[in-house]
């Protein structure tokens, strides 16, 4: 027995000591911070103590401190209280919660992606290092080839397109790497038109820029920069939102997959590799699972499974119009989109404005009431009864004041007639007889009677 307390012990106090070593590897930062940060490349999270979005990132947040810590990295990572230091905060542009800024000099990037380990330390390292980095040899270059999924490379010596290249690097180093080679350390597959060229290695293949054909070479990288097929969540769908294509989705449940949901997303990935040519510049393609978030976007309902477009520039979306039987549907549905002549759904009119409002007003209190009910019915139970109370005090007191009024209004009319009624009474007396002598004379008679009987 005494064994196995001092095992627990042992274990209680060595979690406590892990617990307070990850914690180390994050600094409370407070409003000294600007002036001492500029020496240090710092990844810092701006939360509010009251969001739960902030609550849910804070443990992977240590544990992408520790990570950072232990692998030798550069980056110094942060914590700041956004509401307590908000003039700090606002001066980084910081807009809401949990917001992620890698600071390095006098930059500030901000981080967009998943809010996972991996993801946010994959953004640290990348950021905080040069915005091109340089393959010296093969070995290198097929290193490179095998850890990322997509990666810009610069091949040639120098010259005007380099110091592009090198400016867009520094732009959109927060979405992708950027490497720069000379032509003895490419793979033998490799051809490129001619030197110095610009090429994107993706999807199994590679892709060389064309300034006449893709435009300017930023707009060309920030086209190229995902895969043309992907796994669509919600962060990579506002991602897309910034490349200005249309996003082809085959909306499916990887919970509950059906042949359906394997046939319709079979097609789109067809169409994505077989079709590149005449989509890729205008389409990305892909699948996400379940339907809430599209749900959310269009304020409907979408079968699962199904294919959905959307034109995340101005929140319209296209649905077919008949069954995808095969690719060939599929295109020329595609097509119908481009030209124009498919039934666009939704968009970004004063009519949707207000229906987003609604709907969003609408989602919110839908959500409280089933995540707390008693909660729910505080918050809107309460301003509510307020409102009805004030509104039946208004009601009342005018009609207090009406009748109050009227009842005013009725006693001056009957004075008015009591007034006429005198008036008349005495014009009526003026035209009666005046008394006469005999009548005067015995009342005065009278009168002294009982003055004299009085005296006695």
């Amino acid at each position: 027995m005494a064994g196995v307390r001092a095992a627990w012990t042992c274990a209680v106090i060595a979690t406590v000591s892990l617990s307070a070593a990850v914690f180390a590897y994050v600094e409370d930062l407070d409003d000294k911070f600007k002036d001492n940060r500029v020496d240090d490349v710092w990844l810092v999270d701006f939360y509010a103590p009251w969001c739960g979005y902030c609550k849910k990132l804070e443990p992977i947040w240590y544990e992408v401190g520790a990570e950072l810590k232990t692998s030798g990295s550069p980056v110094r990572v942060g914590k700041m209280d956004a509401t307590a230091f908000s003039g700090v905060a606002s001066e980084f542009g910081v807009r809401g919660y949990p917001t992620i800024k890698l600071l390095k000099g006098d930059l500030a990037y901000n981080y967009k992606g998943p809010r996972t380990k991996d993801d946010i330390i994959d953004f640290a390292n990348r950021v905080a290092g040069p915005s091109v980095r340089s393959l010296p040899s093969k070995q290198m270059f097929e290193h490179v080839l095998k850890r990322h999924d997509v990666l810009f490379v610069y091949i040639g010596g120098e010259s005007p397109l380099k110091e592009k290249y090198i400016d867009v690097a520094a732009e959109l180093i927060v979405y992708t790497y950027f490497f720069s080679a000379s032509e003895d350390v490419l793979p033998e597959y490799v051809k490129v038109p001619e030197l110095p060229s610009v090429v994107v290695f993706k999807d199994g293949s590679y892709f060389t820029y064309d300034e006449y054909e893709d435009g300017s070479l930023s707009s060309w990288v920030n086209r190229e920069r995902f895969q043309s097929y992907l796994q669509i969540d919600g962060f990579t769908l506002y991602e897309l939102g910034e490349t200005g294509k249309l996003v082809a989705i085959a909306v499916i449940d990887e919970k509950d997959p059906t042949e359906e949901s394997g046939r319709l997303k079979s097609l789109i990935q067809k169409v994505s590799t077989e079709y590149r040519q005449d989509f890729n510049r205008d389409f990305q393609f892909g699948h996400m699972d379940g339907s809430d978030y599209i749900n959310s976007l269009i304020m409907g309902e979408v079968s699962v499974p199904s294919v959905i477009i959307l034109n995340t520039s101005n929140e319209q979306y296209f649905l077919p119009s008949e069954p995808l039987e095969g690719v060939e549907q599929l295109v020329l549905f595609i097509r119908s989109v481009l030209d124009g002549t498919a039934q666009a759904y939704g968009g970004d009119g004063i009519f949707q404005k207000i229906k987003r409002v609604a709907y969003d007003a609408r989602s919110t209190i839908m959500s409280v009431f089933r995540s707390s009910p008693l909660l729910g019915c505080f918050l809107f139970g309460l301003p509510l009864g307020v409102i009805s109370l004030m509104c039946y005090g208004i009601c009342t007191a005018e009609s207090d004041d009406g009748e109050l009024m009227k009842r005013e209004g009725l006693t001056d009319e009957e004075d008015e007639e009591e007034e006429e009624e005198e008036e008349e009474g005495r014009r009526c007396d003026g035209k009666l007889e005046a008394p006469r002598d005999e009548d005067v004379g015995d009342k005065e008679a009278e009168e002294k009677s009982v003055t004299e009987k009085k005296l006695d």
